[in-house]
């Protein structure tokens, strides 16, 4: 991992952040890409790919809660760090970035409703 005024640099396989950590800020993927893994019974799930552009962490920015998966450079990466100050001096300066972690909230929420609903088509219901 080398560190630039741009943010920091990651190798392949190296970890960005990682399951159970205590979060206090979020991510930016600037370049590269970048995979979100769940430990599940032992072993690692892949439960997302990230490209640049896309953040992660944020939920920490608002919970304070321990991190929910790991997340683990594919190739080099570049990452932007933000904490919750900095966070909110960045929403202050330019309200759409807001918006744009909100969106991305959004999207993620839509797709594991979908998920859970496909799961359930397929798991016969307890009550039947």
């Amino acid at each position: 991992m080398t560190e630039s005024i741009l943010g920091r640099e990651y190798e392949a396989g190296e970890i960005i952040c990682r399951q159970g950590e205590a979060g206090d800020r979020m991510y930016v993927l600037q370049s590269g890409r970048a995979q979100a893994l769940r430990s599940e019974a032992g072993r690692d799930v892949v439960i997302g790919e990230l490209r640049a552009g896309d953040i992660f962490g944020e939920m920490s920015i608002f919970d304070r809660r321990p991190r929910s998966a790991t997340v683990r450079a594919e190739g080099r990466a570049t990452v932007l760090t933000l904490d919750k100050r900095a966070f909110l001096r960045r929403v202050h300066e330019d309200p759409s970035l807001a918006f744009h972690v909100l969106k991305k909230m959004s999207e993620r929420v839509r797709k594991l409703d979908e998920e859970l609903s496909a799961l359930r088509e397929h798991v016969p219901s307890r009550a039947a």
